[in-house]
């Protein structure tokens, strides 16, 4: 539209800073709105149209990042108490660079919990963030105000995180699209905290959007140059999906969803089994114990190395799981050999498969305050399942619960193959609707 002088970038962004302050008040997804910068570069793009300028791909085109990725002149807080007076980045992040590189301009950060450390959004600083379809439950975390201002409207797609589910939970929670790319694809330089150590291993950066069309878009701006393109796509795929992954079972509304999208993706031609690999069911156990070898100590001495002295509930019910997994050196490589047989088996699956579908969590989207409880905690194990594997795993929604709240489904891939991942959401998306807005 702005390409074809259907709407300028100036009228495109104002209506989306006046959506986000239509709806921001009730939701607390955006911690900073960047209403004048965001405006002084619209008023480029639209000189530059006026003047017979070729426009990049996503010229004049606003996008949100979440607040622990760096924007440039903003203050990255990642939701934690020591950072609340951080003096403004210097530089923006790799992605973000990216993202203006090719004419995008961002108009909002938004919430997380502290240090990222949660299943919701939460935080000492900036307070609770809720979700759009039902203000009484969680948007998920850690990138919970992204999902919830993209799926309300107030931007189009923006960049989150994710070690454990962080965009692909608040992507079904709030009923939007999202990829957790393989570990590596994306170039993290600019994340607070930083990915470093192990960490780099399960920690990485991937955008968000209402349509798969456009995480499909984006991800060729965000991989730059650092990777050739994929092969050519597959003419049909083999599917396996799961409703149960021995961890957690899934709910009734949450296996019907799954159900039906395996049944649409049969009917559009993919070859669908129902089948699990036999070693899922330690994903959770293997997830906390490369998180926590140290049962926390090292996050504790890291948050008071940077003056978080005070620390949200949610962070230390986390903190408190992972005293369950405190290990020596010995035991910590005891988990690294572990790490390798789990992703040794879940490769010899996936020898007879192309992709594997599956709930992103066993539930829509709980109560506030709830998800630090045992039983829904281990819910979440579905997402941890493809940080082990590093594999590239998207997000649609496919279904609503009898409550009315968005239901997602989860489909990875082996590494590298993000454009299967998107290929299979695209097809569930069109066959069953996608994105839905929020009830006004």
């Amino acid at each position: 539209m702005i390409r074809e002088g259907e709407i300028s970038s100036v009228e495109l962004i104002s209506q989306h800073l006046a959506r986000i302050e239509e709806i921001d008040r009730p939701l607390n997804a955006a911690v900073e709105v960047l209403r004048m910068s965001a405006l002084r570069e619209a008023v480029a793009v639209d000189w530059r149209r006026a003047h017979g300028e070729t426009l990049r791909p996503f010229e004049g085109v606003p996008f949100s990042v979440k607040d622990s990725i760096e924007v440039e002149g903003t203050v990255c807080s990642a939701g934690t108490w020591g950072y609340r007076n951080n003096a403004p980045s210097v530089r923006d992040a790799v992605l973000v660079a990216r993202l203006r590189a090719a004419g995008a301009i961002p108009i909002a950060r938004t919430n997380l919990p502290d240090l990222l450390f949660a299943f919701e959004t939460d935080n000492l600083i900036f307070g609770r963030t809720n979700n759009p379809y039902d203000l009484s439950r969680s948007c998920g975390g850690s990138s919970g105000g992204e999902a919830a201002l993209i799926a309300a409207c107030g931007s189009p797609f923006g960049l989150g995180s994710d070690a454990a589910g962080s965009v692909r939970l608040p992507a079904h929670y709030c009923g939007i699209a999202s990829i957790k790319p393989t570990s590596g694809r994306l170039d993290r330089t600019g994340h607070v905290p930083p990915a470093g150590g192990w960490m780099e291993m399960i920690w990485q950066i991937g955008p968000m959007a209402r349509r798969v069309e456009d995480l499909t878009a984006l991800m060729p701006v965000l991989i730059g140059n650092d990777f050739p393109p994929p092969p050519p796509e597959k003419t049909a795929s083999r599917i396996a999906f799961f409703i149960d992954n021995g961890i957690c079972a899934a709910d009734h509304d949450t296996c019907e969803t799954v159900r039906t999208a395996a049944a649409a993706l049969a009917a559009a031609g993919y070859e669908v089994e129902e089948a699990r690999p036999a070693i899922m069911h330690q994903s959770y156990d293997l997830e906390m114990k490369i998180l926590g070898p140290d049962g926390g100590d090292g996050l504790r001495a890291f948050l008071r190395d940077i003056g978080s002295g005070r620390t949200h509930p949610l962070l230390e019910s986390w903190l408190g799981k992972l005293e369950a997994y405190r290990t020596g050196i010995a035991g910590f490589a005891g988990y690294w050999a572990e790490l390798d047989r789990f992703r040794g088996e879940m490769a010899l699956f996936m020898r007879n498969y192309d992709a594997i579908l599956s709930p992103v969590a066993a539930f829509p989207a709980v109560v506030h305050e709830n998800s630090v409880r045992d039983d829904v905690f281990t819910g979440y194990s579905y997402t941890m399942t493809h940080n082990m594997t590093g594999w590239p795993a998207s997000v649609v929604r496919c279904g609503t619960s009898r409550g009315g709240l968005p239901i997602g489904v989860q489909i990875a891939a082996p590494a590298w193959r993000e454009d299967v991942t998107l290929r299979i959401a695209h097809e569930l998306e069109t066959r069953l609707g996608g994105w839905k807005p929020p009830a006004e």
